[in-house]
């Protein structure tokens, strides 16, 4: 389950979470790196007595850690102070402060100022409690879920959040964007039942994450969207703009320079601060984000203080950078901390719609050209593991042979599928040895003849007299050092590769158009992957712009196992879909993986508290959880002479 972003990031390219309307996650090294977060999961399966009980928490696998009397999170500090100003940083710019259409480039931070029905909870892979509303039912075939709301929660206007708002918000966002028409596709009705009271039902039964999609839902008022802005104009949620907008979270937009800095303010009557799913978090009066063009001058304003925190990406600037002279006084902590996220899928994705990467195995012979070993000892450090899942660090990831019900159901598509799913586990290519370059360059050469692509004068060459030109679309500088020696084996094969380096504004409309080759691509998982995969991998989504879809994948048999993912019936028979969907994304070589770490790498200065338990899935969250340390900060200060 996926969806929205749960923080915008601190040290992040955050445009490519708005490419994929979905969570990020903040393992995707050395590459445009979204903030932390984790998709949600979906709802326990209700086939005992209790179907049809109003929840306060839900989760797919098993019952939710914290009971229904529970008064706050065991992951925050009920009694953290409140006060100061937390300052990040956005790469690029931006020119919307609407975050529910395709439309601009939405300014970091957006999702502080609007609450969802429910709440997801950071620390567990798959839990979400009740915010909204104070609590969900369903009965025993899913084909419905009701919410009832609670009776104080109110927008900023003071306004209170009422039924017809929940409806209008589901309708308003799937006519905003494809990808929020895509993933609640199954739900067609919605209803007022209540006072406080509304129902969804679905068009199909037995998908047990439905109820927690729709609890995902942003509530939005219907009486500003449907109102007119200040010259007169009726609001349209389907453009961008630039008028501060409603909402109903902890924080409003306090002030902002466009494209150059946000800043938002703690909304002190917060109509839900007092709820247990809100105590302890959200400790900072105000959180600034600063814009910066690239990664260089933020780092710079990092290490002069002007930034508070630090998410690092690079694993060569997490070995070389921080030798700076706050950091060797102890003024800059720098820690890494273990999270339990699935992996990203991050790698080289190739635009299908083009020809040229239509045959499989030339996009097979990209990944023989690849030189991970090299890369990680000379770029980084070692500290990085090859990507051979689109699973990896989880469960799901597709290992060995298929067997039991993984067989069985790549079984119902094997004449669509590669034979290579049935008789041979997925394998990177391996550079061991030196001698290893020219075989594995040579096994590339042979693919490509394979497919038509023959040597002339040193350049591929088709039957057509077309040469294979491929150009990488990069929007992050310092990821140049990764695919310029990519390129390098590349044109040993006769491929003319390039690279070019665009701002972010112009990355992000050639990737929502498709005006691309190549793009450096990251795809952030669940570990209950469900209605998403849609949007992800489907057919239906591969062409339409703004996609999810980045690679344009059509593939029959792929849709096919995606909806036994949609509509598993019990948690063995999820895995065993997602492992049949793992195996076959692997085998047609979408993408040439690149690596992934199982830790957040985040640098502070030293004037925070925070919890001493950090959320499993999300440990790095300043946004959240942490405070400002008033002794501390204190000390920083009379330690830098202020």
């Amino acid at each position: 389950m996926h969806l929205k972003p749960l923080f915008d990031g601190a040290a992040a390219l955050w445009l490519m979470s708005q490419l994929a309307i979905a969570f990020p996650s903040a393992h995707a090294q050395d590459a445009p790196n979204p903030e932390s977060g984790q998709p949600a999961a979906a709802a326990t399966p209700a086939s005992d007595a209790s179907a049809g009980q109003c929840r306060h928490g839900v989760s797919l696998l098993g019952a939710p850690q914290m009971p229904a009397d529970y008064k706050n999170f065991d992951w925050v500090n009920p009694g953290a102070p409140k006060g100061g100003t937390l300052r990040q940083w956005s790469m690029g710019g931006y020119d919307s402060f609407n975050n529910f259409t395709i439309q601009g480039s939405g300014a970091a931070g957006l999702t502080l100022l609007y609450d969802s029905l429910f709440f997801r909870s950071p620390d567990e892979p798959s839990a979400e409690y009740g915010l909204v509303a104070e609590c969900l039912s369903y009965p025993e075939d899913f084909s419905s879920v009701t919410f009832k709301l609670r009776p104080e929660a109110r927008f900023h206007d003071g306004k209170p959040i009422r039924p017809e708002d929940v409806i209008f918000s589901l309708d308003a966002l799937k006519a905003a964007n494809p990808q929020f028409a895509l993933y609640y596709k199954n739900v067609v009705k919605a209803e007022k039942t209540g006072e406080h009271e509304v129902k969804f039902s679905f068009d199909m039964k037995g998908n047990r994450e439905l109820p927690l999609i729709v609890s995902q839902l942003d509530v939005l008022p219907e009486h500003y969207w449907k109102g007119s802005d200040a010259s007169g104009k009726t609001r349209d949620i389907t453009k961008s703009s630039l008028e501060v907008p409603v909402g109903s979270g902890p924080y409003k937009i306090k002030s902002f320079e466009a494209g150059r800095n946000v800043i938002y303010a703690r909304d002190p009557d917060y109509w839900a601060k007092d709820l247990p799913v809100a105590k302890g978090l959200w400790n900072f009066d105000e959180i600034r984000y600063e814009y910066f063009r690239d990664r260089v001058p933020a780092f710079e304003a990092f290490k002069s203080g002007l930034i508070d925190t630090w998410s690092e990406n690079s694993a060569s600037a997490w070995a070389t950078q921080y030798d700076f002279d706050a950091k060797k006084k102890g003024l800059v902590k720098q820690e890494m901390l273990p999270e339990g996220r699935v992996a990203d899928m991050q790698g080289f994705a190739f635009n299908l719609r083009r020809d040229k990467f239509q045959d499989p195995r030339v996009r097979q012979a990209f990944t023989y050209a690849l030189d991970f070993e090299e890369m990680n000892r000379k770029l980084f450090y070692g500290a990085y593991t090859r990507l051979d899942s689109y699973f990896a660090n989880s469960e799901l990831a597709a290992k060995g042979l298929p067997q039991g019900k993984e067989l069985e159901i790549l079984n119902e598509v094997k004449s669509e599928v590669s034979p290579e799913v049935f008789t041979t586990e997925y394998k990177n290519p391996v550079y061991s040895s030196v001698s290893d370059l020219h075989k594995k360059l040579g096994e590339a050469v042979k693919l490509l003849a394979a497919a038509g692509w023959t040597l002339k004068g040193g350049k591929l060459t088709n039957a057509a007299g077309q040469t294979l030109d491929v150009e990488f679309l990069l929007v992050q500088p310092d990821f140049e050092r990764v695919v310029l020696p990519y390129i390098e084996n590349l044109k040993k094969i006769g491929v003319n590769a390039t690279a070019r380096m665009v701002d972010s504004s112009q990355y992000e409309r050639r990737v929502k158009s498709f005006d691309f080759d190549i793009v450096v691509h990251s795809i952030g998982q669940s570990h209950s992957p469900g209605n998403e995969q849609r949007y992800f991998f489907g057919s239906a989504a591969a062409d339409r712009e703004g996609s999810a879809n980045v690679g344009g994948i059509k593939n029959p048999a792929i849709d096919k196992i995606v909806e036994r993912i949609i509509a598993a019936k019990d948690r063995d028979e999820l895995v065993a879909a997602t492992r049949a969907l793992d195996r076959v994304l692997m085998w047609n070589y979408y993408m040439v993986p690149q690596w992934y770490l199982n830790v957040d790498r985040i640098a502070n200065w030293d004037k925070f508290g925070r919890p001493e338990k950090l959320p499993s899935q999300s440990p790095a969250t300043p946004v959240l959880t942490w405070w400002l340390d008033s002794a501390k900060d204190q000390a920083l200060q009379a330690a830098r002479g202020r």
